[in-house]
């Protein structure tokens, strides 16, 4: 895991190479146009500046997601005997899991309980015609 304070390796290959000598094209919406102006615009960037640093933290991110280890055979001998440990239990992340997620919260407050039946609809209102004959 990166620390906060340490630059990513693109933003590292972007402070040592500032030349930009390849081009790249790309055909969008007017919609997808306007959404990355306002975007480089919140973010104080050009246009260009945003979309590469959008899309080089997106392309950093799915190489990193790869997830390949390389280890010498002594390394890698231990590494699978750690990843053939059963289990331990961890009561932090009990505690954490019995809980709603945060996003879940509000529906969960307003979710019937087995408890308390949920209420019936109530009955449509009749209102009396306001041009109606006596």
């Amino acid at each position: 895991m990166q620390n906060a304070l340490q630059p990513s390796r693109t933003q590292q290959a972007a402070s040592f190479d500032t030349t930009r000598s390849a081009r790249l094209g790309l055909r969008s919406s007017e919609a997808q146009l306007a959404v990355l102006r306002r975007a480089a615009e919140v973010a104080h960037k050009s246009l260009t500046d945003f979309i590469l640093d959008s899309a080089c933290m997106a392309a950093e991110q799915t190489l990193l997601d790869q997830r390949l280890f390389m280890v010498s055979g002594q390394n890698y001998q231990a590494l699978l005997d750690l990843l053939d440990r059963p289990a331990r239990s961890n009561a932090g992340l009990k505690k954490l899991f019995s809980q709603p997620a945060p996003w879940d919260k509000t529906a969960a407050v307003e979710r019937p309980t087995a408890k308390a039946p949920a209420k019936k609809p109530a009955a449509p209102r009749t209102q009396p015609r306001a041009n109606a004959r006596a």
